[in-house]
């Protein structure tokens, strides 16, 4: 996509909106993104808008202007984080010794992982399952 020149932004109780130059309106629920999902509306209210998108410090989450433009499609990572709000996506890229920027890609569909990572990942999380399975009282 070329360059994006956002002239607005703004929130509604449940999204963040944008409005290009070219008068396009486009926006991303708050409940796609886990860390946007469970905010407060003071945290949500305390972003920056930078050159390539939305940048949250406190609550360590980014949104980039091209993002809102991508055909939203579901993937088994998207749908398991979804249906599983528990789990952190970040300290799962640690655990895998992963960036966090290309975990939240995978998570998105914005980039798709092999085979083999896919299968890496989905392991990662079993074991943390497994973990706490295990955890007596």
């Amino acid at each position: 996509m070329e360059n994006i020149i956002v002239e607005k932004v703004w929130l509604t109780d449940t999204e963040v909106w944008i409005r290009i130059t070219d008068g396009r309106e486009v926006c991303e629920r708050f409940a796609d993104y886990q860390r946007l999902k469970f905010a407060t509306p003071k945290q949500r209210e305390n972003f920056q808008v930078g050159d390539f998108g939305i940048r949250w410090e406190e609550l360590d989450e980014d949104l980039s202007f091209e993002g809102f433009f991508l055909e939203k499609k579901s993937n088994p990572l998207y749908d398991l984080f979804i249906a599983h709000p528990e789990l952190n996506a970040a300290a799962i890229a640690r655990r895998l010794g992963m960036s966090q920027s290309l975990f939240a890609q995978y998570v998105s569909g914005t980039k798709k992982p092999s085979k083999k990572r896919l299968e890496e990942i989905v392991e990662t999380i079993r074991a943390i399952g497994r973990e706490l399975i295990s955890i007596s009282a």
